[in-house]
């Protein structure tokens, strides 16, 4: 397990004022929208390592509900967001595909917390990402990606077919659009500080 630094261990000097440094993973399974919502809200041009997808990534990569797709994240995505003048976000994206999962344990290490993205029309996909959250000890929020055409889905509803605790917050978010990628943001940093006080 790692272990999440606190707030008052990442202050460092920056320009004369004093900023807390917060590193978050934006996690998910393949094809959620990670890289659209860190390229979504980054205030700097995000590092994307997204590549064409070839034919060899069609027989190892779960396309179905996802037609369309070309391109996949073949290392990280990575962003950053000031939220105030005192705490930056550093935005770390996963990549989704099951044989990258051994990249999580030093993506994971010093982050303080994670959204997880989720797609309602594949909820199981969802289950092996939360383990590995869980199993690293990371706080974390879900944002339900709301795809276009997509039905609304009821909180109760998916609090239970995730299995979440209670106090595990829920919103639903369009990664592509900036203000509601960062209302999911803040809500992750609202239960963050929750949890450290």
């Amino acid at each position: 397990m790692v272990s999440a630094p606190s707030l008052d261990e990442q202050a460092y000097v920056r320009g004369g004022a004093t900023q807390t440094a917060v590193k978050i993973l934006v996690v998910g399974h393949f094809a959620v929208g990670k890289t659209t919502f860190i390229g979504s809200i980054s205030e700097i041009e995000p590092l994307s390592t997204e590549e064409t997808m070839t034919q060899a990534a069609e027989s190892v990569d779960d396309l179905k509900g996802v037609q369309g797709k070309t391109t996949t994240t073949v290392a990280m995505d990575f962003g950053r967001l000031t939220i105030s003048d005192r705490v930056v976000l550093y935005l770390f994206g996963t990549p989704g595909q099951q044989r990258f999962v051994q990249m999580w344990e030093d993506m994971a290490r010093g982050a303080l917390g994670a959204l997880v993205l989720v797609d309602p029309e594949r909820l199981a996909d969802s289950f092996p990402v939360i383990d590995l959250i869980e199993h690293y000890g990371l706080d974390y929020a879900i944002a339900v990606n709301h795809f276009d055409g997509a039905p609304p889905r009821d909180e109760r509803a998916l609090r239970e077919a995730l299995d979440l605790l209670d106090d595990t917050p829920v919103v639903t978010c369009d990664a592509r659009d900036e203000k509601s990628s960062a209302a999911a943001l803040t809500t992750l940093v609202r239960h963050l500080l929750d949890h450290t006080r």
